[in-house]
């Protein structure tokens, strides 16, 4: 039988009694708002953090996916401009390449980054 410590505090909010009811379900929905952050709330920041990151190293030669599904090689990455200097927003203009035709898009639009470092799915 393994011991797990339990500190009084717990203890006091366990015991049954009308005192402290509505201190338990105080408690009770506290904790499912952690149980929430941590397995649902937090991974999801994780993994936008990510892709905005590996959407602003973006360079030219990349090959990426849109949030429509065109997929397409990087030719130019025209960045906005403030206060005469270039800086990285998700408004930047990004001219890829289709097949024979160019495409311009918003760097808010792209889905996935495939690089050689990212293998392709199904390849």
């Amino acid at each position: 039988m393994t011991f797990l410590p339990v500190s009084p505090i717990l203890l006091v909010l366990m015991a049954p009694s009308q005192g402290n009811a509505a201190l338990q379900q105080v408690f009770m929905f506290g904790m499912i708002f952690v149980i929430f952050y941590f397995f649902m709330i937090m991974p999801q920041q994780k993994t936008r953090k990510q892709h905005e990151q590996r959407v602003n190293e973006l360079k030219r030669g990349d090959e990426i996916v849109t949030v429509g599904g065109l997929v397409g090689e990087v030719v130019h990455i025209k960045e906005t401009v403030q206060d005469g200097a270039p800086v990285k927003t998700m408004e930047d203009r990004i001219t890829i390449k289709t097949a024979e035709s160019r495409v311009i898009i918003e760097r808010r639009s792209i889905a996935r980054v495939l690089t050689a470092t990212t293998p392709v799915a199904g390849s």
